[in-house]
């Protein structure tokens, strides 16, 4: 009877072992995953070299000398490190939070057909065939209040003539980027935070970087048109996807944010 008590305490504490293994790898499965691609991904990678050398070299061989004052010492550093955790990570941390208050069910609730981005996807089309560079941005559920305000205000009806007008070369408003809120254009000229992702593309400019950098920010959708090859690009989540045609444009940001075109 002792034996078999024994053989299952084993593969009780065992059983759990294997348990609390699994659980950390997932939860640090996920957060690799989430920062790949970001600028928090190289610094994740320093910390653990740190944090490595330090436990492997200095903590074990100060616990097994029984160096008491510098075990204590890295016993009270441990506390100081989850809040150098997120200072470091902050703008990381951030965008996960603002995903987990996003309503996912909301967004595919509300579909219709609205001839506002039939409008904008129309001037992108010409805008493309012409090279014109141009830079859209889309508010969804996040507001853009901040970039409206730093741009020149507009409140205007959509329609592609004022679009392309806003991004002729010889406009004053063509470098930044047009903010669309609601069923109109609520500001031009507006300056988007750039992305500082490592693994993109250096042949990929200013405007495709604003594009992208905002939607690590938030959830909106922005649409790029290339002035050297005229291609375009959807900027949705922190990814760029390139070389859309029009009607695969039209498609995808009618699924993605229509209630935010029709103000809902």
């Amino acid at each position: 009877m002792d034996l078999l008590e024994r053989i299952r305490g084993l593969w009780s504490s065992g059983g759990l072992a294997l348990a609390e293994i699994l659980l950390l790898s997932v939860v640090l499965y996920v957060f690799f995953r989430f920062l790949r691609g970001t600028r928090g991904a190289p610094v994740l990678r320093g910390v653990l070299i740190l944090i490595g050398i330090s436990i492997g070299i200095v903590f074990l061989t100060a616990s097994l000398l029984q160096l008491e004052h510098i075990t204590w010492i890295f016993e009270k550093l441990a506390a100081l490190f989850f809040l150098a955790f997120l200072i470091l990570f902050q703008p990381e941390l951030r965008r996960g939070l603002l995903r987990l208050g996003l309503n996912p069910f909301y967004s595919r609730i509300v579909r219709a057909s609205s001839p506002t981005l039939e409008e904008i996807v129309e001037a992108v089309t010409i805008m493309s065939q012409r090279k014109t560079g141009a830079l859209l941005a889309i508010e969804r559920q996040v507001p853009l209040t901040p970039y409206i305000e730093g741009g020149t205000q507009l409140s205007s009806e959509i329609s592609s003539e004022l679009l392309q007008t806003i991004f002729y070369v010889g406009s004053p408003l063509h470098d930044g980027a047009v903010i669309v809120q609601g069923d109109r254009i609520a500001a031009a000229g507006c300056m988007l935070p750039l992305s500082e992702n490592p693994e993109l593309s250096k042949s990929l400019g200013t405007r495709h970087r604003a594009g992208l950098g905002l939607t690590e920010e938030n959830d909106a959708v922005t649409i790029v048109v290339s002035e050297e090859t005229g291609r375009i690009s959807l900027g949705v989540d922190g990814e760029l996807h390139q070389n859309i045609t029009p009607k695969d444009l039209l498609k995808k940001v009618t699924e993605l944010c229509i209630e935010s075109v029709e103000g809902g």
